[in-house]
């Protein structure tokens, strides 16, 4: 069965066009030329698109029409989030309007001075927010894969300018952990998702809209060692151009057996996870077999 990659799709020059468009007409146009991009995988990236598909027919029990019209609107979401990326990391002129839901939580998280863990998924699109983060008067620390393709990094890069944000790369060697404890040490906040992982890491199962599907352990194992805050945060689309921000209130667990506290924590993620699919099932954006 497929399985995650660590990798993202995409070609140099079709990002270098979006990019032009973008910065010479807008947003729209931008949007406009996406369809038909987004119409091209949808027709003949059916390895990819099956696992959505099934995602909407199978798990959710949407009808075969009706999953086929999400996952068409998926690609576009998708592509959207990208195009939104880049315009507000970029700096371009845009009429971005933005919710933010639990700003409170990260307030709170930051002045305990403990430093703190936020805990996100491949839904919505995260990364429009980090501005807010500039906001917050803290260092933030993201951890993640480092699977792009390098042309398309350095290029994005190069449009985005340097981010507000420290990466903090997955690496074989587990050094990451030592920059993860570091960063925490430091009272900064530190942001994983917990969504997927490369086969052969250590998981944990849990249901996950009625059927047993397996997460990352990594960010739910360093929750429960450093003992820091831990919030559940995510940046949804609700319109072309406007974002609705969640953050959890912050997580306290210190009255949880220890032998259970991976799983009481891991429970908590999944269910709230859940919720946001649900709500935003059109910006799920793992293309595998998720349940396998």
């Amino acid at each position: 069965m497929q399985s995650w990659q660590g990798k993202s799709k995409g070609i140099p020059l079709g990002y270098r066009i979006f990019v032009f468009i973008l910065k010479k007409l807008g947003v729209y146009p931008a949007y406009i030329l996406l369809r038909f991009v987004a119409l091209y995988y949808y027709l003949f990236s059916w390895k990819s698109s099956k696992h959505i598909y099934n995602f909407y027919h199978r798990v959710l029990g949407f009808g075969r029409f009706n999953s086929l019209m999400k996952l068409y609107k998926n690609y576009c979401l998708l592509g959207q989030t990208i195009i939104d990326k880049v315009v507000v990391m970029g700096g371009i002129p845009n009429r971005f309007t933005f919710n933010f839901d639990g700003e409170d939580n990260l307030r709170k998280i930051v002045a305990q001075k403990k430093g703190g863990l936020l805990i996100s998924a491949h839904l919505g699109n995260w990364e429009v927010a980090g501005h807010l983060f500039t906001r917050l008067q803290t260092r933030i620390n993201v951890v993640m894969y480092d699977g792009e393709h390098q042309q398309i990094k350095d290029y994005m890069d190069s449009v985005t300018g340097k981010r507000n944000i420290n990466v903090i790369v997955i690496k074989n060697d587990l050094s990451h952990i030592y920059a993860i404890h570091e960063a925490l040490s430091n009272n900064e906040m530190v942001c994983m998702h917990a969504d997927r992982f490369i086969e052969g890491n250590k998981t944990i199962t849990a249901s996950f809209l009625g059927k047993d599907a397996r997460f990352p352990m990594g960010p739910f194992v360093l929750a429960a060692k450093f003992k820091v805050p831990v919030s559940f945060v995510f940046a949804m689309k609700e319109s072309n151009l406007h974002y609705h921000f969640f953050s959890s209130e912050i997580k306290d667990y210190s009255a949880v057996e220890k032998d259970k506290l991976i799983a009481a924590i891991a429970h908590d993620f999944v269910l709230t996870l859940e919720g946001h699919v649900k709500n935003y099932p059109e910006q799920w954006f793992n293309y595998y077999n998720f349940w396998k």
